[in-house]
């Protein structure tokens, strides 16, 4: 079965900046991706590139086999792209908006139904003839979302689309987009907001500085993160003097509990206990916390060295 979206060898150079450097990876059609990665990682130049915006310095990019220079307007017709900023022309209703842009893709009345269907699915059926400029961020972050899909594109990708939106709002759109993706569309979404993407997406590729980190399942890459974290309640609300064994070892410490990062294979639990006993350090209780992708997260960008882990490039 065709990828829904092969990058190969992508490559973006800003003058002395490199924004991409030799990235290659596969969606796999059907699926629910995730693009992570800090500000300036290069995720919005990837995404930039694949919907057409910019060019790359070197590499290439498909859409379901269709090069996205040589056979672009194939590989746009299957894309369909919500951007991460709130763009919009303040001159026409959301109706006319939408219509417009299915007219864009080559659908004429026969489509209306769609968009008239899209507009009830995001509750903006009551603001169908209400000028852009004149609606909430939200209702604006909504109409951006239909106006990518009224040409009913296969692959779908979310730039941030829950940057800055409500609660109810949030909720909505991750219902939907599970809708959609179980009715068979690959969806690619980038956000900041890591427990939506562990929670939504069963593949992972972690970019930083422009370099391909990570790649790998959702939980094969939450089995292979190296660090647990040992909890500990304390007793009598008296900051302790940790053996200086374990200093380089402490996350938090305040006179009620005290957090420890063990290392998988290197720290053994009950000799930390011990080492903590032998201290005069008294507990009243204790916990391990397993990694999640937060703790991933941070262990793979908090430096410039890319580090290998699970099926990394």
């Amino acid at each position: 079965m065709t990828d829904a979206i092969r990058i190969t060898q992508l490559s973006k150079q800003f003058d002395r900046l490199k924004a991409l450097d030799e990235v290659s990876f596969d969606i796999p059609r059907g699926s629910f991706f995730g693009l992570l990665g800090p500000n300036g990682a290069g995720k919005s130049t990837l995404i930039n590139i694949m919907a057409g915006l910019s060019r790359a310095s070197s590499g290439h990019i498909s859409v379901l086999g269709y090069d996205v220079l040589s056979n672009w307007r194939k590989a746009r017709f299957n894309l369909g792209v919500v951007p991460q900023e709130l763009v919009y022309d303040p001159f026409f209703t959301v109706r006319e908006m939408l219509y417009l842009q299915s007219g864009y893709f080559g659908f004429s009345k026969e489509n209306h139904a769609w968009v008239e269907e899209l507009m009830e699915s995001f509750s903006l059926a009551d603001k169908a003839d209400t000028n852009m400029q004149k609606l909430s961020g939200g209702m604006k972050r909504r109409v951006l979302i239909a106006q990518a899909l009224v040409h009913k594109p296969e692959v779908v990708v979310l730039d941030e689309p829950t940057a800055g939106v409500d609660v109810e709002l949030r909720r909505a759109l991750w219902q939907f987009t599970r809708d959609l993706h179980a009715k068979g569309h690959t969806i690619l979404l980038t956000t900041h907001y890591l427990e939506e993407a562990q929670a939504l997406c069963k593949r992972i590729a972690i970019l930083n500085q422009g370099k391909l980190v990570a790649l790998d399942d959702t939980k094969d890459l939450l089995n292979h993160h190296p660090y647990r974290v040992l909890c500990l309640k304390l007793p009598d609300h008296k900051l302790p003097n940790l053996p200086d064994a374990l200093q380089a070892k402490v996350l938090e410490r305040n006179a009620s509990h005290i957090s420890l990062q063990l290392h998988r294979e290197q720290d053994n639990i009950i000799e930390v206990l011990a080492a903590l006993q032998q201290a005069g350090i008294a507990f009243t209780d204790l916990h391990t916390k397993e990694p999640d992708l937060e703790d991933v997260f941070l262990n793979l960008t908090a430096n410039t060295q890319t580090r290998a882990i699970g099926h990394t490039v």
